[in-house]
């Protein structure tokens, strides 16, 4: 064979090495798998929030009009919070010292629209967001009702 020749054949298998060893990275780059793991971990709750009256009452008295309770929340946690509802209740009434027998309760007051809507996300802080809706006024039960001079009106407040 000829020194042409022979470098010929020499020039063309160290081209098919080369070739085969290019194809041979690339089919390892392109076929080449693999797995893993993680996790993450969601909160456990929430501190509740608490709901305040900013609404500032008159005194009610039989025959008035209703009056509109409103406020705001405090938010103890470090995000916000979805509030969907607050319902406003009478907790107790207090008589007012001195005030006449009788009985004087929860039935001398309507609330009406006891549940308020909110819908919203309540930020991390004090007095964040607001609600409003529910309406309280002294019940005119037709008769005297001086048992009730001077009461208060203990509200609870439900955020949901």
């Amino acid at each position: 064979m000829s020194w042409n020749a022979r470098r010929r054949v020499v020039s063309v298998a160290i081209a098919m090495v080369a070739l085969l060893a290019f194809s041979g990275v690339a089919f390892a780059y392109w076929t080449a798998g693999g797995s893993g793991t993680g996790t993450a971990t969601a909160a456990t709750g929430t501190t509740p929030v608490a709901v305040i009256q900013t609404s500032a009452l008159t005194a009610m008295y039989p025959g008035d009009t209703a009056q509109t309770l409103s406020g705001n929340f405090n938010n103890p946690n470090s995000g916000p919070v979805y509030v969907s509802t607050v319902v406003a209740s009478i907790a107790s009434v207090s008589k007012a010292s001195g005030a006449v027998a009788g009985t004087c309760d929860a039935t001398d007051f309507t609330l009406a629209n006891a549940t308020g809507t909110v819908n919203a996300e309540i930020p991390a802080g004090t007095a964040k967001g607001s609600w409003s809706g529910p309406t309280i006024k002294f019940n005119d039960k037709g008769t005297g009702q001086d048992q009730c001079k001077g009461a208060t009106v203990n509200l609870s407040y439900t955020a949901s």
